[in-house]
């Protein structure tokens, strides 16, 4: 059951991401200095953590590596 709400958690924000209502459906409106954008970051951020849950992480799918400290 908590897969299947991370996996719609997800899709909300991919849907809010790519934005089908070309800026009609928006919680902030980007119009506004600094805190107009604010909704994408959190839409964003809850993607990220959605693919996290599912074991993707983004770091290491674009090849970056964790060094270790000797």
């Amino acid at each position: 059951m908590k897969n299947i709400i991370v996996l719609l958690l997800g899709l909300i924000g991919v849907i809010y991401l790519f934005n089908p209502g070309a800026g009609f459906f928006e919680l902030i409106p980007d119009n506004l200095p600094f805190i107009g954008n604010l909704d994408d970051a959190a839409a964003l951020a809850l993607l990220v953590m959605c693919l996290q849950h599912f074991g993707i992480n983004l770091p290491d799918l674009f090849g970056r590596k964790k060094y270790k400290k000797d």
